[in-house]
């Protein structure tokens, strides 16, 4: 695993290419132990930049890299902004719009496909995992081989 720094100041087309990105955006402004704004903050909106390096990355490799994503994050996710902020995580790793589902919720365990990407979902108790935290995680798992 590298470290490469500051996640604002990096160009994903400019990074050797990999395989597998995985990565936890803060959760601070959806969290139910935070300030309980939305994925638009200053803190969880960094979700956007690790997009917007995928994005790049798979621009300058001819979409062929990465081919999996995982993100992981607070169970609140799911329902963070009306589960508004859910609908635009799922958005983002699809480069597609993804409808809501129809009673509004987000279900703990599911699979959506979009613009070529197969994503699905679980909310996992994150203790059963290595996972510091004794709480549940929502783990997303990306798709970008059809």
């Amino acid at each position: 695993m590298q470290h490469l720094g500051d996640i604002t100041k990096l160009h994903g087309g400019k990074i050797p290419p990999v395989d597998v990105i995985s990565f936890g955006s803060p959760c601070q402004d959806i969290s139910s132990m935070g300030n309980r704004g939305n994925l638009a903050g200053s803190k969880s909106s960094l979700f956007f930049e690790a997009i917007r390096i995928i994005h790049e990355m798979r621009c300058a490799t001819n979409n062929r890299y990465p081919t999996i994503i995982v993100w992981e994050n607070v169970a609140r996710a799911l329902f963070s902004n009306d589960s508004l902020d859910y609908k635009a995580v799922l958005s983002a790793l699809a480069g597609a719009e993804i409808p809501m589902p129809a009673d509004g919720r987000w279900a703990n365990a599911g699979m959506v496909c979009g613009g070529g990407v197969d994503i699905a979902w679980r909310l996992m108790y994150g203790f059963n995992f290595h996972c510091a935290q004794r709480r549940h995680r929502i783990f997303v798992l990306a798709d970008y081989r059809g």
